[in-house]
């Protein structure tokens, strides 16, 4: 008998009887729980090495579960036939993932929320290379965590598997590939390494037991026409039997169909081609052994999910990658966040990869701010960061090698790229969101938007809360938005009976400065007051009865 509590993973081995010449390739192992109301989970169980397989589960409701494993040779007694009983309680603790249970996509189709219901707003960090041993465990990693949690953090997307910026021809096998226990798998993708991902679990848990979502990202697309698209299911079921248990996002792959830096024209064609059949194929099988139904995305080479895969319908979540361009690429990536939030039926939208912090020099903190409050006021579901020597672990005591034949995209180490001021910022945004029912808002037309305008950069519910972010000067002046010069604001249109008052945030700080009541003229429009400075600085607009103007917001 075992006992757990509700959402949290219990574990368990199951040891083979009969001898094996190569049990990772010659068995499978699932075990099948039953739980109240009659429900049903297959769970894959993963190898562990020597002649044991592990399973882990989370049980969604407390009661009574019997379970029973199967195994592809049924005349195996010690891994075909084992049964046993679970005692599952109400967890009672505080970290919310327990609390409120896994992710899912809400009703609306453009939100997350919990298996409860509770609302859940992204916001993540890019750690691309995040199990690598540069970000040295634990403490490295526990004060990166601990930095991300006290900013506001909720997701952070990391890749367990071979990794990017490695050319898959010629180094799949570099030494920087690898963790305390050696590669992901075998050269030549002999078998999986079950001891990288003894001490990749230790991340992931630390992960979900400090309230961050993983978002697994499988490995880097580019990968799979060498490996072979039965070993990249074989690699995504051990993903699924050891963390799927866990409340996370499923990431099928990096840069989906970009294939790997050394081919040359012809073979780029049919390896784009190849990685966007296999890996559909595998998205497929990835539905089909998650149990817990995880939400899946799939990181796009450019520009999102849906157009990365064969079939669309196999993702959840569309990310986008608007390229690293600073202010240039701001234009584009409006056109980009814009038209995915558009299409239909809807997926939440979430920018999986804008351009990083401090990237080549540039993409500092005040494009940080734009991107965030670009893409949030465009409709999207959270928003994702990323800094320049975070995303590789460029560490003081190992450095990051930049693979051959790629050109370094900057300086900096991630124990001093964790203080970059963008982190704060992007932080300080989402707690704003957080003041108001974030999930119900959506873009908010603006009529007097000036001509040749994009986006009034404005959101809210209708006669309940408006917000408009205005940026700093610099940027193009189609991305203005409501903003007429350095400090004037363009009249709004306020809507029949709506009682404002309004106030000034500021996305430096997270200080408010008040207005007062908004009294539009006989059109019904309204012209706020200059921005307290040249700088970026959010207008609200709020219900007096709802959020009354003596509520704090420092």
């Amino acid at each position: 008998m075992l006992f757990g509590k509700t959402n949290v993973p219990l574990e368990f081995a199951l040891q083979a009887a009969d001898s094996y010449a190569d049990i990772f390739h010659d068995v499978e192992v699932d075990v099948i729980f039953e739980g109240p109301e009659g429900r049903q989970w297959k769970v894959p169980a993963f190898w562990a090495g020597d002649d044991t397989f592990r399973v882990r589960f989370a049980a969604p409701l407390p009661g009574r579960y019997l379970w029973r494993s199967t195994c592809t040779n049924p005349a195996d007694a010690g891994l075909h036939g084992r049964t046993g009983e679970l005692t599952i309680e109400p967890y009672d603790g505080h970290n919310p993932l327990y609390r409120h249970g896994r992710l899912q996509v809400a009703d609306s189709r453009r939100t997350l929320q919990h298996a409860d219901g509770t609302p859940f707003l992204w916001l993540a960090d890019t750690w691309w290379m995040g199990l690598s041993p540069r970000l040295d465990w634990p403490h490295g990693f526990r004060t990166l965590v601990a930095d991300r949690l006290a900013k506001g953090f909720s997701v952070i997307q990391i890749v367990a598997g071979p990794l990017p910026e490695y050319d898959a021809i010629a180094a799949t096998w570099h030494p920087q590939q690898a963790n305390e226990a050696g590669w992901p798998w075998e050269q030549q993708w002999a078998r999986l390494n079950p001891r990288f991902y003894d001490l990749a679990d230790l991340r992931i848990a630390f992960l979900v037991d400090q309230g961050l979502v993983p978002c697994v990202v499988g490995m880097w697309g580019y990968y799979l026409p060498f490996m072979g698209v039965e070993r990249a299911k074989q690699h995504w079921r051990n993903l699924v039997a050891r963390y799927g248990a866990y409340p996370v996002i499923w990431c099928i792959a990096g840069e989906v169909n970009m294939p790997t830096y050394s081919s040359n024209a012809e073979e780029r064609e049919t390896r784009r081609n190849q990685q966007e059949e296999g890996w559909t194929e595998v998205t497929g099988y990835l539905r089909q052994i998650d149990p817990y139904h995880n939400p899946i995305t799939a990181h796009p080479s450019f520009p999102d999910s849906r157009e990365m895969l064969r079939d669309e319908t196999l993702v959840d979540i569309d990310m986008l990658q608007t390229g690293h361009g600073g202010y240039l690429a701001l234009t584009r990536m409006l056109q980009t966040v814009t038209r995915c939030v558009a299409k239909q039926p809807p997926m939440p939208v979430i920018n999986g990869e804008p351009s990083y912090e401090n990237i080549m020099g540039g993409s500092q903190h005040e494009v940080q701010r734009l991107q965030f409050w670009f893409c949030m006021t465009s409709g999207t579901a959270g928003h994702t960061y990323g800094a320049q020597g975070i995303w590789a672990m460029n560490s003081r005591h190992e450095p990051y090698e930049d693979p051959p034949a790629r050109v370094s995209w900057g300086d900096g180490f991630w124990q001093d790229a964790m203080h970059l001021p963008g982190s704060t910022y992007v932080g300080i945004g989402r707690r704003f969101f957080e003041r108001y029912p974030w999930w119900r808002f959506a873009p908010r037309q603006e009529p007097n938007l000036p001509a040749g305008r994009l986006s009034a950069f404005a959101t809210g519910i209708p006669g309940q809360v408006a917000v408009y972010y205005l940026p700093i000067a610099p940027v193009p002046e189609e991305l203005a938005g409501m903003q007429t010069n350095r400090a004037d604001i363009a009249p709004v249109t306020i809507e029949p009976g709506a009682d404002y008052h309004a106030y000034f945030f500021n996305p430096r700080t997270g200080a408010d400065i008040p207005i007062g009541a908004v009294s539009p003229d006989p059109c019904g429009r309204w012209t706020p007051p200059r921005k307290p400075t040249g700088e970026d600085w959010v207008l609200v607009l709020a219900d007096r009865k709802l959020y009354p103007p003596s509520r704090p917001h420092r």
